[in-house]
């Protein structure tokens, strides 16, 4: 394996202080602390691995042993080299003797762009779903996942998998200046796989456990964890639908709809929920038969109680899991389409449940709705409401309205 480059590293200085905050998993810099840095004429090189018993440090076909911090996981080596620019990886030894060998998550500069950030804080990035949430990234040649999630009022922001055993210790990730959006680049990380958000309130130093508000994916319920979502695209084979759709005059032309709730709709004989794919291929010919010209579903974004018939959304950009996975409701659209058969999707922007692993205090503040009750509660339904007023709210659901509209072909909401 290639071992990549870093980018000229700077000269830091760090305290006990930014030792311990990082130790104790609230420093809102790990960059600070963690990865590369210049120390006088030599370089210092730092790593928090808990759960093993020795580090390595590959450079120019060496390997050199880092020393551990006395009754800590933190590791640290300094390297005399006469370059500004140089290559290294890590290589770990666990309590089992199992090696391991990775890239460095903290020898990376910023990635997202400032123009993301800057159009999501005034309420005017409509496709914020491309940078934010997990998505699959190569950066200097490594491939990983980036992961980019808003949390303005949290002091600290990790990301916890079972890529690391949950541990919000091991890969806290970085501020963007005052944005509010976080970012942290995962070499090495499968696809796949689920994930969650550890934050930590700047307020309280309360902790809790999200789910990512732009998850494309999540786990099948009642388990309530994001998905790296996998990277290959959905091959579409509506293209005369969508030619059509363009001339469509909906004023002088018949629309007929069938509203259904794909969830009892059929099931199958033992009770189970059928696919998306049974589903398109039972529907088309009841549609047909009947003369509609359209079917509109009730909310299939991901929520969490069967009983609100999705009407209480927890995932705005993750098609529910009961019946598959996304790209199945990919083909559920395309099956129908290559039918001529429309799909109008009920999309839910005025209130969320509660549900403590969603947006609700997501930071530990009112972030996503209304901190006054009287304007942020649905006292008829016991949930929360947007709070509209707030640009980064309005990025985030203009980005869901779209992302519906545009990944999966919806013909309207």
């Amino acid at each position: 394996m290639q071992i990549p480059t870093i980018k000229k590293a700077q000269t830091v200085q760090v305290y006990s202080s930014d030792i311990q905050k990082l130790l104790s998993a609230c420093h809102h810099d790990p960059f600070h602390v963690l990865g590369l840095h210049k120390s006088s004429d030599k370089w210092v090189l730092r790593l928090l691995k808990p759960r093993i018993k020795e580090a390595y440090v590959l450079v120019q076909n060496a390997r050199k042993p880092m020393s551990r911090v006395p009754k800590t996981d933190l590791f640290e080596v300094f390297l005399e080299q006469p370059y500004e620019v140089f290559e290294y990886q890590f290589e770990t030894l666990d309590d089992y003797d199992q090696k391991s060998k990775f890239h460095d998550a903290y020898r990376f500069l910023p990635i997202i762009k400032p123009e993301d950030t800057y159009l999501f804080n005034a309420g005017e990035h409509y496709y914020a779903y491309r940078f934010m949430g997990a998505r699959d990234h190569t950066e200097q040649g490594i491939r990983g996942v980036l992961f980019v999630v808003w949390a303005p009022n949290a002091e600290r922001v990790s990301v916890v998998g079972n890529f690391n055993f949950w541990d919000g210790r091991i890969n806290p990730m970085r501020s963007i200046g005052s944005s509010g959006i976080w970012e942290l680049f995962i070499p090495d990380i499968s696809l796949g796989q689920p994930y969650k958000y550890e934050i930590r309130s700047r307020h309280n130093s309360e902790i809790s456990l999200k789910m990512d508000p732009f998850a494309r994916e999540t786990e099948y319920r009642p388990a309530t964890a994001s998905i790296i979502p996998l990277s290959e695209p959905y091959e579409w084979s509506d293209q005369q639908w969508i030619s059509k759709r363009s001339s469509f005059n909906w004023l002088h032309q018949a629309v007929s709809i069938y509203e259904m709730h794909l969830g009892s709709w059929q099931l199958a004989e033992d009770g189970s929920f059928l696919s998306y794919r049974e589903i398109a291929e039972k529907l088309v010919p009841y549609i047909q038969k009947m003369g509609y010209t359209h079917v509109q579903l009730l909310p299939i974004s991901e929520f969490p109680f069967d009983g609100s018939w999705g009407y209480q959304v927890t995932g705005y950009f993750a098609p529910t899991k009961r019946f598959g996975q996304p790209k199945e409701f990919a083909y559920f659209v395309d099956y129908l389409h290559q039918h001529n058969i429309g799909v109008f999707l009920d999309w839910v922007p005025a209130h969320f449940p509660r549900d403590s692993h969603a947006l609700a205090r997501f930071d530990g503040t009112a972030l996503y709705e209304h901190e006054d009750p009287l304007l942020g509660e649905h006292k008829d339904w016991g949930t929360l409401i947007f709070n509209y007023g707030r640009k980064e709210v309005q990025s985030f659901l203009i980005s869901s309205a779209i992302y519906w509209l545009e990944e999966f072909h919806i013909d309207g909401l």
